[in-house]
């Protein structure tokens, strides 16, 4: 199975909390069916991103990563990869690279959280995100990436202050599902 049609089968299979998230998932499958490529970078008029939000949720906190491009706050996540099987490897593979944490990071089961669409710089157009949480192992040692500026832990009440309203949605929806 390639990359492109695990994705839309993860979509498929995506009901989304509200009818927000179900209409961009349609969204996401139109853009899929018109670009065979539209998993990868080089599809400019957008592609598939895989994120992961990394939780301890022992500790009551999430790991956000300092984006060197943006300066903000975000969850790790990027772009799909060639050697990428599914949208799960991708977003842990993404995960582990800006975490630093490389043993025994795992995603939450039940597929993905959520997904956030946003812009991108010309000449792309789109990230159509698709959103997972990865829970750390209780010894988890987190270390800033090529990608980073700085990775921090942040107590759940404290990311409505650093992060935009897509990474709080993320982190809500985390929690729902622990």
């Amino acid at each position: 199975m390639s990359l492109h049609e695990d994705a839309v089968l993860v979509l498929k299979g995506y009901e989304g909390r509200d009818e927000e998230q179900r209409a961009l998932r349609d969204v996401y499958l139109e853009h899929l069916a018109a670009y065979p490529e539209g998993v990868y970078k080089p599809c400019r008029a957008g592609h598939v991103t895989g994120s992961a939000l990394v939780v301890d949720p022992e500790r009551g906190r999430v790991l956000l990563t300092l984006h060197k491009k943006l300066g903000m706050w975000l969850q790790m996540g990027g772009h799909c990869e060639p050697g990428d099987a599914t949208l799960e490897a991708a977003a842990l593979r993404e995960a582990v690279e800006e975490s630093g944490i490389g043993s025994g990071l795992a995603l939450l089961p039940g597929g993905p959280l959520r997904l956030d669409r946003h812009p991108i710089p010309a000449p792309c157009n789109w990230h159509l995100d698709v959103q997972y949480a990865a829970l750390a192992p209780a010894d988890a040692v987190a270390e800033i990436s090529e990608e980073s500026l700085d990775v921090r832990w942040f107590p759940y009440e404290e990311v409505p202050a650093v992060a935009d309203t897509s990474v709080v949605r993320l982190v809500e929806a985390a929690r729902a599902r622990l």
